[in-house]
């Protein structure tokens, strides 16, 4: 048996390795031609020393000097004396240069470009191989015909040969305009990744996601990921938008809704004439309860005045989630992870 080892680079690279339940970490490491930091290999130094931040393992035998009881109690771990039992996410205190990798470059091929509305596009590729990534992270996607890159987190499951996004389509802007007039089902498209440090973490406990715009990409890719893997703990979504052309995927919400256990969601519109049931910012629709006193992990996509503006609310409600995690991006120029 073998599991997903993702290692997290200091640059925001992500490499996602297997590991044989029998193997050492630091030894699938160099199978993948990962150079991660290794000198004793004995437990004695603590050079490979790394911060598990989920997943299962057993540790074999190491000194004081390489690794503390506390520090054990915290999630380190000695990828020398490292077994995975499940799959894991493990921090490297080191960049993807330093360990002699590089981001994974993926080629695929355009299966299908939906206009979701007058605001968002959707579309989906196959690739040569299926496409491991954490529910959660972006790629750098290659402008067909240029030299140029946008950043989008997929809206898919991981390990899938196909993978989808979701943007806004933004005048102008060189991916919407390739999206608009030129693309063709079949045109052949590179990119690379996966990046970033947005992504799902272990569900230890409720779970309050907040979406705006088509920062709802990330989220998908999550609650896809967890209908297969059902939580025993309740997810929650707010999903705020501008206008209702940009109130895009219902469809799949209520899908997931249907499948996923404990999961609910609602929607809120800003423009005050579009007769929506709930309008204004996500905020305004949420209380302290949905907090759960603290004991919940918050996870925000969206432009940065409503991460700010997330921040503020928490701070006014007087309660402090256990876990934070936010990416904020551009929807003008088509940049950032969303």
């Amino acid at each position: 048996m073998s599991y997903n080892i993702a290692l997290q680079f200091e640059d925001g690279v992500s490499r996602i390795i297997s590991c044989d339940a029998d193997e050492l970490v630091c030894d699938a490491a160099y199978r993948a031609k990962i150079n991660i930091p290794l000198d004793c290999r004995d437990g004695a130094c603590g050079t490979c020393k790394c911060h598990c931040e989920s997943g299962s393992f057993t540790m074999g035998v190491y000194i004081e000097d390489a690794m503390t009881d506390e520090e054990a109690d915290q999630g380190y771990v000695l990828t020398c004396q490292m077994k995975p039992t499940s799959d894991c996410v493990i921090k490297v205190p080191a960049s993807s240069a330093a360990c002699k990798t590089e981001v994974g470059t993926h080629g695929s091929h355009l299966q299908s470009i939906n206009r979701d509305s007058a605001t968002t596009v959707s579309f989906t590729v196959k690739s040569e191989r299926p496409v491991a990534f954490l529910p959660g992270q972006y790629v750098n996607l290659l402008v067909p015909g240029s030299k140029d890159t946008r950043s989008y987190s997929f809206s898919s499951a991981p390990n899938r040969l196909e993978q989808s996004f979701l943007i806004r389509d933004v005048p102008d802007g060189m991916m919407s305009t390739f999206m608009r007039h030129k693309a063709q089902v079949g045109d052949f498209m590179m990119f690379t990744g996966p990046y970033g440090s947005f992504y799902l973490r272990p569900v230890q406990r409720p779970v309050l996601m907040l979406a705006g715009g088509t920062g709802l990409a990330p989220f998908l890719s999550m609650l896809l990921w967890l209908k297969d893997n059902p939580p025993a703990h309740p997810i929650r979504l707010a999903y705020g938008v501008n206008t209702n052309d940009d109130l895009v995927e219902l469809e799949q919400l209520n899908a997931l809704k249907a499948a996923l256990p404990d999961f609910d969601y609602f929607t809120t519109v800003v423009d005050a004439a579009s007769g929506h049931p709930k309008q204004g910012y996500v905020t305004s629709h949420l209380s302290a309860h949905d907090l759960h006193d603290g004991n919940v992990d918050v996870y925000v996509c969206g432009p940065p005045p409503m991460v700010e503006g997330v921040r503020k609310w928490m701070a006014g409600v007087g309660v402090q989630p256990q876990n934070f995690l936010f990416e904020k991006f551009s929807s003008t120029n088509e940049t950032g992870a969303a």
